[in-house]
Formats: C-alpha cells, structure tokens, sequence
C-alpha cells in the first residue's frame, strides 16, 4: 500500500513489526480499526528471522544428528553422519524462514493493515515521523498521526560486554551466531540463560568442543533450582563444560579465534581457547532515536518503558501502550508472551474489555537437548511467597517411554500443602516443550492435585510421569514410593 507524503491519520499506529506489533496490529484490524504499522527492517522481528524460528530450526538439525549417534551407539543401527552439509542446512533453515515471513505480510495485508517500512521517531504523544526505506511506501518523510492510540513495540538487541565487540566471526551476538560462517571446532559461550544454553547444546551437537559460561551459580538461574542441576547434568553428560559460578576476566582475539581467561566457582583462572566466542548474557530494549522524550514518555534505569497501568499496558501518557521487549519485568520476553499482549492492547484500544497477562501463567522453554519446560512458581519462589507446599517429583526414566529416549529428565510439581492450589509445573527430558500446555492450564486455571489426578494419561507416554506425580500429590499414586 502507498502512502502520499503528508500527514496520514489511522486509528492506530504500531511502531514495530515482530511479534508484539504485528500480533497487536491484526488484531486491531480485525476489530474493525483503521492500522498503519512501521517496520524498519522486515515484519517478523527478530523472532522470526534472527531468533525463535531460526535458531529451532537448527536445533531440529542437530537433534537429527544426535539420533544417528544414538541410533548406532544404543540401537545397534549401523548409521554413521559423514559431515553436516552447512549450506544445505542453511538454505532450510531460510526456507522456513522466508515462507514464515511471506504467511506474515500476506496476514497483514489481508487484514488491511497499512505497512510503511521505515525508521520511526515520535513527534508527539500520537505523532510520529517516518524515514521511509521505500519497498511499500514512496521513498520520503511521513508524517504519520494516530486517532486513538500509539502502540511502541520495537523489540531488543543483544547486550554485549565491554571490550567484547562482536565482528560476526570470532566473536558473535546470538543475533549473528545464525549467519557466522560455517561451523567452529570449539565455541565458549558466556551466558548460561536460555539461549546460551539452546547455542550450547547445538554447537555441542554439531561436533564442537563448548565451554558453557555462567556468572549466577546455576545455568538458567530463573528457573527452579531442580531443572537448573538436571539440565546441567545432562549437557555435561553430553560432554560439554559447564562453569557456573564462573566470569569472564580478560578475552584476546587471536587471528582464528579467541582465547579468553576464566575465573571458576572454586576460585581458579582457566584458560579457554575456542574458535568462536558466542556472548548470550541477555537483550536490551531498543529505544534508541525512537524520540520519547518528545511524547513525554521517560525510560527506567534499564532502558525499559514502563507503563503506568499492566491492565491496559498503558504508559503514563494517554493513548501511547507499550508491547514485547519494551516491556520491564514482568513481561517476560517472550515471543509468545508478546502475542498476548498485542491482543491485550488491540482489544483494549477497541472498547473490549480484555484480561491483563497473567504472566504466571506464560510458559518458559529452553530448546536445548533435553529440554526444559516450565509453568508457575519454582519451589524456592513458594516458599518465598509465604506458601506452605507438598512438592513431588518423579525422573522421567521411571516410566517406560522415558527409559526408550533414555535422556533422564524429570517432572517436579510444587502445590499448596493438603492438596491445594498447583504453583508450578517443572520438567526437564526430551521434547518436553510439547508437554507443557497440559500444565500451563492446570496452573491457569488454579486446579488441585485432586482435579488432574481423576483424568488419564495415556500409556506408555513421557506425560504419564506428570499424570503419574499428580496422582501422588492426590494420595493414589501407583509407581512412587
């Protein structure tokens, strides 16, 4: 759609087009409001083409690699992988990614959203002027005016550290860990969150020798202390160093990589020399020449915009909302998180009454082998909380299809004590990321042990552990002792 140069007036303009802007942007077309959304790069984001799709499309690859391995070593399948064909992983990998994007603009432009690609920067509570780079708009400067609300959603960039500067070769970003060239022998990845921890086992699947570099006391520190220690154990059984504990002292660039010196938990100075230094120690919001000073808007000290009421999303200045990465804690920064916010913001723009993100309720999935999944409250966050729990647990290999995958795992339910309200939903093992939304409803819908226990769980599947640890809490478990 083109856009004469001028002022341009829609009911609704969205300043970013990944998932928080363009799931607010459908939404709110399609309750009728007149949209215009301004993307710099391309609709999609960084989820779509420098993160979430990407980056599990590759992991899909290196599970396929781990099955070979696992089908000659246990199966007795003779099968060997003679080499990864990066090239033809790649052109996959952006295969998906390209029909993805082409679903999304065919989305928005059946809804009628208008897109105009260009750098946005407010001019005032519900103005705001546009550079255009000129593939759906006429090239120029619009001027863009918004009758009923302003929605900020331009996502993060990775941080990095100082005196690491990525060069997208020895040292990278997780945003340019996808397109460095080839695949190195050797990785030290420092950030043990979710995405180092995903870049760590694909790399590890790949053939690399990975150094995993956490500065908490356990890798991915926001999850329950209990699927911290079992994904530790299972990357380290997969032959990767895990240092927790551990920091970063000094890193020198060498003409083929890095060699960098590490402080242990245990007090130590290591030296590891890798071919690629992949810096994964979180995101940082983009706000940079966005211009919110001039629609009165300010930032937290984080670089966060934080809106004055979460039940509407809606900043301190009437009519401008904010979605996605922009959003503090909370907000968890979440693709998926992200969509419902967008929904939240369309429908309430619209004059619906709309329910706040219960962000307790949003699950969290690290995709790396085994996976992690999780819902709710960990037992340390309940108890912190005040509440009195009954916590069960039960390993994966318990139950017959955990002993076929053979990856270990666990389930870990943390519940009100005497059969009360389910806190939380914790699992570690294979494709557990499939498994989750059985729980997140459990936790959403503030059910008891008691209301899961009297449903059946089908036999023999890696969910009859979680059905299984329920009919514990609920006093008729069968397997437990």
């Amino acid at each position: 759609m083109t856009i004469d140069t001028g002022v341009n007036t829609s009911d609704v303009i969205v300043i970013g087009g990944g998932t928080g802007g363009y799931s607010t942007a459908l939404r709110a077309a399609g309750l009728g409001l007149d949209v215009t959304l301004v993307e710099r790069d391309k609709v999609g984001g960084t989820c779509l083409h420098r993160g979430c799709i990407p980056s599990k499309a590759m992991l899909h690859a290196a599970e396929l690699v781990d099955g070979i391995a696992e089908a000659r070593e246990r199966w007795g399948v003779k099968a060997t992988v003679d080499s990864v064909d990066w090239g033809a992983l790649v052109a996959t990998r952006d295969d998906i990614v390209a029909r993805n994007h082409k679903g999304v603009e065919a989305h928005l432009a059946h809804a009628g959203v208008r897109v105009v690609r260009g750098s946005a920067r407010l001019t005032g509570a519900r103005t705001v002027r546009v550079e255009s780079a000129g593939t759906e708009s006429a090239l120029g400067v619009h001027d863009l005016t918004a009758r009923r609300a302003l929605v900020l959603a331009t996502g993060s960039r990775p941080r990095t550290l100082p005196g690491l500067d990525p060069d997208g070769r020895r040292v990278v970003t997780s945003d340019d860990a996808l397109f460095a060239p080839g695949l190195p022998a050797s990785v030290l990845v420092l950030g043990g969150g979710a995405i180092g921890a995903e870049y760590a086992s694909f790399h590890r699947s790949m053939g690399a020798e990975v150094t995993l570099v956490e500065a908490a006391d356990r890798i991915v520190p926001l999850e329950d202390a209990d699927v911290s220690r079992h994904l530790t154990r299972g990357l380290r059984k997969r032959g990767i160093d895990v240092q927790a504990g551990a920091r970063l002292l000094d890193a020198e660039l060498l003409e083929n990589g890095v060699r960098a010196r590490v402080r242990t938990a245990r007090g130590e100075t290591r030296t590891v020399t890798a071919e690629r230094l992949l810096v994964a120690v979180g995101r940082a919001p983009v706000t940079e020449g966005l211009g919110l000073e001039a629609a009165g808007l300010t930032t937290d000290e984080r670089g966060f915009v934080v809106p004055e009421d979460w039940g509407r999303l809606e900043t301190a200045v009437p009519g401008v909302h904010v979605v996605g990465d922009l959003l503090p804690p909370p907000s968890l920064g979440l693709a998926h998180a992200s969509f419902a916010e967008g929904l939240l913001v369309a429908e309430t723009v619209a004059g619906l009454e709309s329910p706040a993100v219960d962000y307790a309720t949003v699950p969290r999935v690290t995709y790396s082998s085994p996976q992690t999944a999780s819902v709710g409250l960990s037992e340390a966050e309940a108890r912190a909380r005040g509440h009195e729990v009954d916590v069960d647990t039960m390993p994966l290999t318990a139950v017959a299809k955990g002993m076929v995958h053979g990856q270990g795992g666990m389930v870990k339910v943390v519940a009100e004590a005497g059969g009360g309200q389910v806190l939380g939903v914790h699992l570690v093992g294979p494709n557990v990321s499939e498994m989750i939304a059985e729980s997140q409803l459990i936790v959403g819908w503030d059910a008891e042990p008691s209301d899961v226990a009297r449903h059946v769980h089908a036999h023999p599947t890696l969910s009859e552990a979680v059905g299984e640890v329920f009919l514990t809490l609920a006093g008729r478990g069968l397997h437990q002792q």
